[in-house]
């Protein structure tokens, strides 16, 4: 695991940025996995100011929440639509965000796992990592074979991401993920994450045991693992991890 400490957002976006440059300059037909949320939002922000072709990119985001339809603005398609795909130029037709709207239950799981390996698989996968350990919304005790599915959020899940609704009451129970198994087979996993909030999971998750109470210490069993940190939230790693 190559593990990249910065000392400011700004920095922090430049550096996974990069990472992602040189794999979609090196390959242009890269399939690419996205996640939402704050903490890429810098990686996003820096991509698209970049001199890139993202043509011929095909991007597959991790997850969304079950029963919002794709126009909410709370909903990971308007996300990937607005902080992604249209700002790098990702063609429409090959960006992809599992269809979660209430009656498509384990048919739309199965469909975004065939469309993946239609792909060719992931290239490389972007991520963070949540409060509680949670990659994607794999919540603890998820499976370390999963698949694409639908799962019950914890309410510490539903309280971190109550402060992009009017209450927690509207945030969604449920979402579709990316199991952990799906993860695990992407080529190159790019971790991306940031806040104090996140230095016990980012402890947890690189010195810890694997264990599925912790689902992001699965990034231990990973070949090709890139973790890029800001100062906060590498605040509880060992010195050694510095780069």
């Amino acid at each position: 695991m190559d593990i990249i400490v910065t000392e400011t957002l700004d920095e922090l976006g430049t550096a996974a940025a990069d990472l992602v440059l040189a794999q979609v300059r090196a390959k242009p037909s890269t399939v690419l996995g996205v996640a939402t949320g704050s903490s890429p939002l810098p990686v996003y922000e820096h991509l698209a100011r970049a001199e890139a072709d993202f043509r011929g990119v095909t991007c597959f985001a991790l997850d969304e929440y079950v029963g919002l339809p794709a126009e909410h603005e709370q909903s990971y398609a308007h996300f990937v639509r607005h902080k992604i795909s249209a700002p790098l130029g990702i063609r429409p037709e090959n960006t992809h965000v599992p269809r979660s709207e209430d009656g498509y239950g384990a048919s739309a799981c199965d469909h975004y796992e065939d469309l993946i390996r239609r792909a060719g698989g992931i290239d490389l996968q972007i991520l963070g990592i949540g409060r509680n350990g949670h990659l994607a919304f794999n919540e603890p005790g998820s499976r370390f074979d999963s698949r694409t599915r639908i799962i019950q959020l914890t309410q510490d899940s539903r309280k971190a991401n109550a402060r992009f609704f009017p209450s927690i009451e509207d945030v969604p129970t449920h979402a579709i993920t990316q199991g952990l198994g799906t993860i695990q087979e992407a080529r190159h996993l790019l971790v991306v994450v940031s806040g104090e909030a996140k230095a016990a999971a980012v402890r947890r998750a690189v010195d810890g045991p694997v264990t599925k109470d912790m689902p992001a210490s699965i990034l231990q069993r990973h070949p090709n693992v890139s973790m890029v940190l800001d100062e906060a939230a590498a605040s509880l790693l060992s010195r050694s991890h510095a780069l």
